[in-house]
Formats: structure tokens, sequence, C-alpha cells
């Protein structure tokens, strides 16, 4: 009896010592599911602080992917940069989380990627789906954020970087509308033999329109080096995809690319998501 008693107030003791799993004071957390997909999808939302005070207001809202990450790291440099209101507008943010039940890096293979890879890219992977997965957005997504918060849909805000800004990259030359500002920051516009590239070819070639706001970003390092001379030429594809759409003088189409002194892929997303903020949602100075 005595043994049972002993481990019935360690088992207490433990669970009134144990401390609660750390939230993002300030956000939410929306389950959304994707029917067509058969997979479950989440929403982090952060709102601004005048969104309870200012009932009447409606709020331009970024969706940025890769959430784990990229959710965390934009609301607290926008903190930062938004300086009281008065270096940033407010405004909605929205962070895309991976399918439950899948790493990070499965669903991000599968979900930012616009085609199969044709190495197959490691025998537990898949990916391709960029496609399926911006229907969801389109279908779901969007207009569940529209019902649910005062947001303006007629000023949304893409962010994503690397395969998150391929991603954006797809949706920009396929669907341009689903946003009215992309920031793409690093994106692999080497996968698949330079898809993407080939389609902004194509797209420039038929001297079309593009109405979107586009902020091209990548780190100056990123590029092949004397030790990787075989390496992704992150910077100098930025460069030919942002002179393809020039070249094309695609209606609606206002473009600007930014190389970032001394950072590489790794460590350049804060800075390139600091200046996009400051690009798409400029404050009042």
């Amino acid at each position: 009896m005595r043994h049972l008693l002993l481990i019935l107030l360690c088992l207490v003791t433990g669970l009134a010592l144990s401390e609660p799993a750390y939230t993002l004071a300030g956000t939410e957390v929306h389950a959304l599911p994707a029917k067509a997909l058969q997979r479950r999808y989440q929403l982090f939302v952060s709102l601004p602080a005048s969104y309870e005070s200012q009932p009447q207001r409606r709020y331009p809202v970024l969706f940025i992917s890769d959430a784990d990450y990229g959710f965390p790291l934009l609301r607290s440099i926008a903190r930062r940069v938004g300086d009281q209101g008065r270096g940033l507008e407010d405004f909605i943010l929205v962070g895309l989380s991976y399918a439950e039940g899948d790493s990070p890096t499965f669903s991000r293979n599968r979900d930012y990627t616009p085609s199969p890879r044709r190495d197959g890219g490691g025998s537990s992977s898949v990916y391709g789906e960029a496609e399926a997965y911006r229907r969801y957005l389109a279908d779901e997504v969007l207009p569940h954020v529209a019902r649910t918060w005062r947001a303006d849909m007629g000023r949304k805000v893409f962010a994503g970087h690397s395969y998150g800004a391929l991603l954006g990259a797809h949706i920009l030359l396929g669907t341009p509308r689903m946003f009215e500002h992309y920031i793409l920051s690093s994106p692999s516009l080497w996968y698949d033999e330079g898809l993407l590239l080939k389609r902004a070819q194509a797209l420039a070639a038929r001297h079309g329109e593009l109405p979107a706001h586009v902020l091209l970003l990548a780190g100056a390092n990123e590029r092949p080096t004397a030790r990787r001379e075989e390496g992704d030429d992150i910077a100098g594809d930025l460069r030919r995809f942002e002179a393809t759409l020039r070249a094309g003088k695609l209606r609606g189409l206002r473009i600007e690319a930014q190389l970032i002194a001394g950072e590489d892929h790794l460590s350049v997303a804060p800075s390139t998501f600091t200046r996009g903020l400051r690009w798409a949602l400029p404050g009042r100075r």
C-alpha cells in the first residue's frame, strides 16, 4: 500500500511541477481541412493591436508559407519595424501550416513544388502538388479568412522563402490575381531544371498581362563558389527571372529585385522579410 501511495504522490507532484507548453501570446490557431486533398491543415493568425478598438476597419492580410518558422519570425519583425504604428501599416498575419501528420520536409516538398522530381528526390518523398495546394488556398483558405476576420481581400500579400517562394512564383505565373503583392525570398527557381524560369519566358513571349506587385529578394552569397561550382545559383536565377518578366512588358506588372550583401540561403530570411514588410505595408513615415 505504501508503494502505491508513493507512486501516486510522485505522479501528482510531477503533474503539479510540469510547465505548460509554450504558446505565442495574442495568436489563434484554426483547423481548416483540405477536403479535396483529404488532409488537415491549420491557420496561425495574429490580429493587429487595433483590431478590437477599431471595429469598422478592414485590414490588409499577409499570408506566410512554412508557418512553423515564418509566422513567429514575421510577427516579431513586424512588431519591431512597426514602431507603434509608424513603421508599418497594421495588418492581419496568417501562417499556412504544414499538413498534420506529415513532417515539415515531406509536407513542403509535396505542396510547394510545381512538378514531380525526375530523380524521385528520395523514396519517401512526394513532389509536384503545388497546383492542388494552390486550389486549396483559393477555394478554402481565402474564403475562410474573408468571412472570419475583417480582412481587406483586395490587399492580399503572399510571402515565402525558398520552396515557399517557389510556390509563390507558381501562383504568380498561373493565377497572379490571387494576391496583389508577392514577397519572394530566395525562390528555388532551379527546381526541375528551371521549370518556372521557362514558364516566365513563355509568358513574357506572349506580351500579355501579369497584374501584380512583385518583390524578389535573395542573399548575394547564394551563388556557386569555388568550392561548389555546381551549386544552385539562386541569386543569378532571381536576376534572370526579373529580367525575363521585365522584357515581356507585361501589363500590370510592377517588379523589383534586391540582393542582400553578406547573406546566404540560411541567413537571409529575416532581412528579406523585413524589406518585404516595408515594401508591401509601409507606415506613415
